[in-house]
């Protein structure tokens, strides 16, 4: 009797604004998950974008961060059950090492960061994608979420984290709305479990479009 390899990996790709519950939906799905956040760029990096009208870096704009290499992690994770990843200090802006995240033989694993949504096309047009979610819970709960959590790991300076949870508040609408407009089906934290373990079963889900 002949033995099958079994077939390669898919990712959930979870997106939504900062302090969404992304991360706490990716630990209570059970699945192995990819931090999304690790592939921010440097705090020296000539490249990252500045917040407008200030001196502020915009850690929340796509360009603070290396889509390619995480794509590149993505289709590794799919096709052999395992990637190095660079180890991300948030409070230093700066990779202070290296790891290998080892996914198994699952069928179905979460890439999880508030710019997955950025490479939603680029992991369907490589046949890796089971799906991918928006999470989405209010701008005043993100709000107190977001600003409790940061201080708490102490990721940025306490005005840092007010200039830019103010922002965020402000635009958390528009976020949402790009981040549908990109591919991601917009959920609460119920519906995105419930699509989780739709997709570890290899059951396919009904895409709707956002109210």
């Amino acid at each position: 009797m002949s033995i099958h390899p079994p077939p390669p990996a898919r990712v959930v790709l979870l997106c939504g604004p900062s302090g969404s519950g992304k991360s706490l939906v990716a630990a209570r799905s059970g699945l192995p998950v990819l931090r999304l956040d690790d592939f921010y760029k440097e705090r020296d990096d000539p490249t990252l974008p500045l917040v407008q009208g200030s001196s502020d870096i915009d850690w929340d704009h796509p360009r603070s961060w290396d889509a390619d290499v995480a794509v590149e992690a993505i289709t590794r994770l799919c096709a052999t059950g395992a990637t190095p990843v660079p180890v991300y200090d948030l409070s230093l802006s700066a990779r202070t090492g290296e790891e290998t995240l080892h996914i198994g033989r699952t069928p179905v694993f979460i890439a999880e960061g508030i710019f997955a949504a950025e490479i939603v096309e680029r992991c369907r047009e490589l046949g890796v994608l089971a799906d991918a979610l928006c999470l989405r819970r209010g701008p005043v709960t993100t709000f107190r979420r977001r600003f409790l959590r940061d201080l708490k790991e102490g990721r940025k300076s306490v005005a840092f984290l007010l200039r830019r949870g103010w922002r965020l508040m402000r635009t958390e609408r528009s976020i949402v709305g790009r981040q549908v407009s990109l591919g991601a089906h917009p959920c609460d934290r119920d519906e995105a479990l419930g699509r989780l373990a739709a997709a570890a079963a290899g059951r396919q889900v009904r895409q709707q479009t956002a109210a």
